[in-house]
């Protein structure tokens, strides 16, 4: 029996497999680790600004205030900070409808911790709670319905109503923006 040492070609093949896969890793982690049970977010207390957290889906993310929907430039910068509140609506807590909206998926190369922070809103469920924290105090929201719209369809983010509300949307099939996913949200 002789041995064989490696030979450069398989050296340079199990470096090239090797970086591969930590190539994976490091591009989808941030979405695997969406999905391992367990985890958990807790509600941020006494934190400066706004943030919004979704538990069923483990979403936590700072929410950006008075971004506006019709500037592609403005949005696309804002998302990559957190949640966007859509300029025109109420906050939580003013008795009105409350926008907010961020994507699903991005580029994988355009992926930060908040730009795809309603990744898993599909998941959501009428009677799952949604949480809105600013400065002072938490406000409570419990899913009352969902929706799958055109994206020209924009009644609700033009006519807002004067009820206490609160509409998240998102591009859906994930990682298209062939339609709009919105989850309606009443205060529990």
């Amino acid at each position: 029996m002789t041995k064989s040492t490696p030979t450069l070609a398989s050296r340079l093949g199990t470096v090239l497999i090797a970086a591969s896969l930590l190539f994976f890793l490091i591009l989808y982690g941030p979405f695997l680790l969406l999905f391992l049970p367990g985890k958990t977010v807790a509600v941020p207390q006494n934190q400066p600004g706004l943030t919004i957290t979704i538990p069923k889906i483990n979403a936590q993310a700072p929410i950006i205030k008075d971004v506006d929907p019709w500037n592609e430039a403005e949005y696309r910068t804002r998302l990559k900070e957190g949640v966007a509140h859509a300029k025109g609506s109420s906050l939580p807590g003013e008795g009105s409808t409350t926008y907010l909206f961020a994507h699903s998926s991005d580029l994988p190369w355009n992926l930060t911790r908040y730009n795809t922070a309603f990744f898993r809103l599909g998941e959501l469920q009428p009677g799952d709670a949604i949480m809105v924290t600013d400065d002072v105090q938490t406000f409570t929201y419990q899913v009352t319905a969902i929706k799958v719209v055109r994206p020209d369809e924009v009644k609700y983010l033009t006519q807002f109503q004067d009820k206490d509300q609160l509409i998240l949307q998102t591009c859906t099939p994930i990682g298209t923006a062939l339609k709009r996913l919105l989850v309606f949200a009443a205060p529990a």
